[in-house]
């Protein structure tokens, strides 16, 4: 699943994939936000991780779990 991240005073988007379901992204973002944690953490498919403050969340897309397709579309 895709994740875009857009943190607010820069302008670029934070974007990666990972290996989570969205429901389980949804709910660390979720418990991060209801906790007033200090930060949320990422790991992509390449075992990079992320640590985003959530005081500087402007905005969080996920794309959809769809695996992609090999070869030619009719």
């Amino acid at each position: 699943m895709e994740i875009r991240i857009g943190i607010t005073n820069t302008g670029r988007e934070l974007n990666f994939e990972t290996n989570e379901g969205s429901d389980a992204v949804k709910s660390s973002i979720a418990a991060a936000l209801d906790q007033s944690a200090s930060h949320v953490t990422f790991t992509d498919v390449k075992g990079n991780s992320y640590i985003v403050p959530t005081a500087n969340l402007a905005f969080i897309e996920l794309g959809t779990e769809e695996a992609r397709r090999v070869g030619f579309v009719a």
